[in-house]
């Protein structure tokens, strides 16, 4: 008998067409009307544990049916996974920060997934090495570092890990000098790790079997987790809580919150245990924040204005509430960070960042902090000491690497640290950036971001991205990655749609519930906006989202299928009414605020319905797709995907390529490492050249 070598069968084993899921009909009734679902049934029963087998089965079948689409393209995928890889420095570690007696910084040594962590005395002495990622990751197909914590006497470390995607971490303690791990370990956590106490104690929320973080609790080093004490619990499901020490490190501060309501605590971090300060009563639509300096606080809100307020009381009094600086229709007050002489106030003004240094003693004096470029993203970096004289910063845009400065507050100058270097070379003389206005069909302007070489012509393609929610605004900042679309004549743009807080708080709003339609009109309009500027052509636009960004391609490619020649959808939210309408899911609950709440509205349920992307699929061409899902994934369930992509191979009635890839080992992220995810990066731009008759 002749014996085949590994190539021929897995020749053999390569699937011949696409797997075309069951159709086993389930259906709701809310409101008097009736959704039939026909893919119901891949969600596994026994969520979050995935063991049924013909789902499995189902995921498995996509996978094989990707991996044979897109093994024509390997040599595609090696050489675009080269070039980005070729433009990260490899050995590389970032600009070391003061922090009490000593200097941190990161490093990432040549071929590293991951970085180390160290540190070193002020008053000089040996590196210290205080975690090690790539050890800690070693034997994981997946592994992400929640939080890191060096105690308040630089003796101890905490930190947390997830090595499956879950999202939930499992927190550790070790003494920093001989590397001894405490026996204090706490699984399934979900947030920050404070030090309280004099370092006698900790302070962390765990995530409850929804993976809702409704609790903040302290654990005394050395005691039994049995005897950690609930310093706070929230009582409304849609809200999660979180915790962090002020700016002079004198207080515990438990903040819980929803998308749109806020309500903070106040506890001495020396004394975890008394009674928590209530900083001002939760009211609806009203978010704030609190820091505290020499008994005033300090508060950031959307009480009065929209775009927010930094305001001022006694701690005496906290909820007697002084306006200090008022947002307006133009100024949008994103934060603040108090030292110990000035604050910052960070804003944006018409979409631009803003950075200003204001002072205690004198309220007229305004210090702004300006940068060269017309567009470009800034803003804090880490600053973790009450008194200092200079502040690191964090500058880019789309044509100009990453840059990390130190603004000298004595002579107000702004002193380059580190400019992000790209081995294979860069000339940010060939690329050109603009920002241009839209109108949507509503007339109203929408940004957009756009980057290209000045030598790409007007047929060449354009790929557009856009996200369009939670109020994220989408910064023009660099990316080695999208040069490898940028390189090949693409001229790339972000379009700066509502339901992002862009333009401010109003900006997002006009994309939420009611008025969420307007976020893929935006989009829309946008990519026609660019067309009729010569930018490109119908049908040679690429895009990608994800996420709620996910959400987005699925409803423009219901609304103007047209439009695209290749669409790109990541861990795509596309089952919006069937996820709104069951409050047992992790996110559900708090997303209501967002996207409305279709159990208890009915206007919200038909409003969803109208645009939830996977409801909405219908006979018609639809244009290439490729779908990635995480089976992990506690944001965005793998059904979704799964589900959407069963439904396009059955309705759709085209020929064109659908792709659905589920990483069967990792969660809303994708895969983990810096050099790992370049592999789903190379796949996706690979695709989406072969969509575009730019490869074969």
């Amino acid at each position: 008998m002749q014996v085949m070598s590994n190539s021929s069968q897995s020749a053999l084993a390569a699937p011949i067409a696409a797997p075309v899921a069951a159709k086993k009909p389930a259906s709701i009734t809310h409101h008097g009307i009736t959704v039939t679902d026909d893919y119901a049934w891949l969600r596994d029963p026994g969520y979050p544990q995935v063991t049924d087998k013909e789902v499995l089965a189902h995921l498995e079948a996509e996978n094989a049916w990707f991996e044979a689409r897109m093994a024509p393209r390997k040599t595609l995928v090696d050489d675009l996974f080269k070039e980005m890889r070729a433009r990260i420095k490899e050995a590389d570690r970032s600009v070391p920060q003061k922090d009490g007696d000593y200097l941190y910084w990161i490093e990432f040594e040549e071929g590293a997934e991951y970085k180390k962590w160290w540190r070193k005395p002020v008053a000089g002495g040996e590196d210290e090495l205080i975690l090690d990622e790539v050890a800690l990751a070693a034997g994981h197909d997946y592994f992400r570092l929640g939080a890191l914590s060096v105690s308040n006497d630089g003796t101890m470390l905490a930190w947390s890990v997830d090595d499956n995607g879950s999202e939930r971490f499992t927190a550790r303690i070790k003494v920093i000098a001989t590397g001894e791990e405490l026996p204090d370990v706490i699984e399934g956590t979900l947030s920050s790790l404070v030090w309280v106490a004099e370092d006698k104690g900790l302070v962390y929320s765990l995530a409850n079997e929804n993976w809702r973080t409704d609790n903040a609790r302290l654990h005394w080093l050395g005691q039994p987790l049995e005897s950690d004490v609930e310093l706070y619990h929230e009582d409304d499901e849609g809200f999660r809580v979180g915790s962090s020490l002020s700016a002079n490190e004198k207080w515990l501060v438990i903040g819980t919150s929803d998308h749109e309501t806020s309500e903070t605590y106040l506890i001495p971090a020396h004394d975890p245990l008394a009674k928590p300060l209530l900083v001002k009563a939760r009211q609806d639509g009203v978010e704030y924040d609190v820091d505290e300096r020499e008994g005033t606080l300090y508060i950031h809100a959307n009480d009065t204005h929209e775009n927010f307020r930094i305001a001022t009381a006694p701690l005496a009094n906290p909820g007697e509430w002084t306006t200090l600086l008022e947002g307006t229709d133009d100024l949008y007050v994103t934060g603040f960070e108090l030292y110990r002489d000035f604050f910052v106030v960070e804003s944006r003004v018409r979409g631009l960042d803003t950075i200003e240094l204001r002072y205690y003693d004198d309220p007229s004096r305004i210090e702004p902090i300006t940068f060269p470029e017309a567009s470009y993203d800034a803003g804090l970096a880490d600053n973790p000491e009450w008194a200092v004289d200079k502040l690191r910063l964090t500058y880019e845009s789309m044509v100009s690497p990453a840059t990390v400065y130190d603004y000298h507050l004595a002579d107000k100058s702004l002193e380059v640290l580190k400019v992000q270097q790209i081995p294979s070379g860069y000339d940010a003389s060939l690329y050109e950036t603009q920002r241009l206005e839209i109108p949507a069909r509503d007339g109203t302007l929408v940004p957009v971001s756009i980057v290209y070489r000045k030598d790409r012509k007007a047929s060449d393609p354009l790929h557009l991205y856009g996200y369009g929610a939670y109020g994220m605004a989408m910064s023009p900042s660099f990316s080695t990655t999208r040069l490898s679309l940028v390189d090949r004549g693409f001229a790339y743009a972000i379009a700066h749609i509502r339901g992002g807080d862009d333009l401010g708080r109003g900006w997002y709003k006009a994309g939420k519930r009611e008025q969420r339609t307007n976020t893929f009109n935006d989009f829309v309009d946008v990519a026609r906006g660019l067309i009729e500027r010569g930018f490109t052509t119908p049908g040679r636009i690429s895009i990608s989202g994800g996420s709620a960004g996910g959400e987005l391609m699925g409803a423009v490619m219901n609304d103007a299928p047209e439009l695209w020649g290749a669409v790109v959808a990541h861990v795509p939210f596309v089952d919006v009414l069937n996820t709104m309408l069951d409050e047992t899911l992790p996110l559900t609950p708090g997303e209501w605020p967002e996207w409305g709440n279709p159990i208890e509205d009915k206007a919200a349920f038909e409003l969803i319905h109208s645009y939830s992307p996977y409801d909405q699929v219908k006979a018609q061409a639809y244009p290439p797709l490729l779908v990635t899902a995480g089976l992990n994934d506690p944001r965005v369930t793998y059904w979704e995907p799964a589900k959407w992509v069963a439904k396009l191979r059955e309705l759709k009635t085209d020929s064109n390529e659908l792709l659905l890839k589920t990483n069967m080992g990792a969660g809303h992220g994708g895969k983990s490492g810096r050099f790992q995810s370049l592999t789903e990066a190379a796949e996706e731009f690979a695709f989406i050249l072969w969509q575009l008759g730019m490869a074969a």
